[in-house]
């Protein structure tokens, strides 16, 4: 499965984040769905109808997404962010950064270049929960893999 497969999907939550070995980093995720059916969520005075709950689903397999290697990597709480006009990118959730706020912290705090490690992109998953950004020399490797008990 290529990154760019993942371009359209949402409702994404951070299951897990750890390095397997040393300066590598796997991400596990999972999809979820909608509640059915809508309901009605009253604050205070205030009534607001057909709303919906985003569920995991879990009889869906979670994607891992291993980097073999990376130069930095950088894990938000989704409530503290907010949208940024400066930044460029394709994709939805999942996306690639051609211009970022993180893509220039990188490039001011590290010396990686064109000329090494090499060409690197800036990877990011805006989860449900999280805000994920990697900068990495190399695609990731993605797979389903089934849940554990």
């Amino acid at each position: 499965m290529e990154y760019s497969d993942l371009f359209n999907l949402k409702n994404i939550y951070l299951d897990q984040i750890y390095e397997p070995e040393e300066n590598t980093l796997r991400l596990l995720f999972s999809r979820s769905r909608t509640s059915e059916p809508p309901e009605t969520i009253t604050i205070g005075k205030i009534e607001i109808k057909d709303t919906y709950s985003i569920d995991v689903d879990e009889t869906l397999p979670l994607l891992q997404m291993d980097f073999e290697w990376y130069i930095g990597y950088s894990i938000r709480n989704e409530s503290y962010t907010s949208w940024d006009d400066y930044e460029e990118f394709e994709g939805k959730i999942f996306r690639i950064y051609s211009k970022s706020r993180y893509l220039d912290f990188i490039k001011v705090g590290t010396f990686a270049s064109e000329d090494y490690p090499g060409p690197f992109k800036h990877y990011g998953i805006a989860c449900l929960n999280h805000i994920v950004d990697v900068v990495s020399v190399s695609e990731p490797i993605i797979k389903e893999v089934q849940r554990t008990k």
